[in-house]
């Protein structure tokens, strides 16, 4: 077991997590510009939703590349999963608006675990992780990230407890 990469990774998974909730935070709605521009899928729901901005994209990918060598790791590192941590919360926005979940609604599981297994899965190699590794990095987030979220609204971070 690799329990250093998988901290540094979940280290970083924060830090994707949290750059765009604190970006809103600071910006308002100043460049919030929707990154599905609005449109709709055929089935006439949002393709992400408003919530899903090219500002926070922006925000995740720039902190996290640059917070990477702060955990020890390259900047690319950062980079890579802040993408793939983006790809994953956009992967669940577009399925929960197919299921008809209102935006900024919960659905455990489907929340959390795409947006730390894509970023595991794609560091794989570059970080010999195993399967007991993404495995603990994607418990580690999941249980982490229920109680930061709380924290972060308690704090008037986030605008929901989750």
């Amino acid at each position: 077991m690799n329990i250093l990469p998988v901290l540094q990774l979940v280290a970083l998974l924060t830090i994707a997590n949290g750059a765009p909730v604190i970006a809103k935070k600071l910006g308002g709605r100043r460049a919030a510009f929707p990154l599905d521009f609005g449109l709709t899928f055929f089935d006439g729901r949002p393709v992400f939703g408003s919530s899903k901005t090219i500002r926070g994209i922006m925000a995740s990918i720039l902190v996290t590349t640059a917070s990477a060598p702060l955990v020890g790791l390259e900047p690319a590192i950062g980079a890579i999963v802040a993408a793939a941590a983006l790809a994953g919360d956009l992967f669940s926005s577009f399925v929960k608006r197919r299921l008809n979940f209102p935006p900024s609604s919960q659905a455990l599981g489907l929340d959390q675990i795409p947006e730390c297994l894509f970023p595991m899965l794609a560091c794989r190699d570059a970080l010999a992780l195993t399967v007991v590794d993404i495995v603990l990095g994607v418990v580690i987030f999941f249980a982490g990230g229920l109680m930061l979220s709380r924290l972060l609204f308690r704090a008037h971070l986030r605008d929901e407890p989750y």
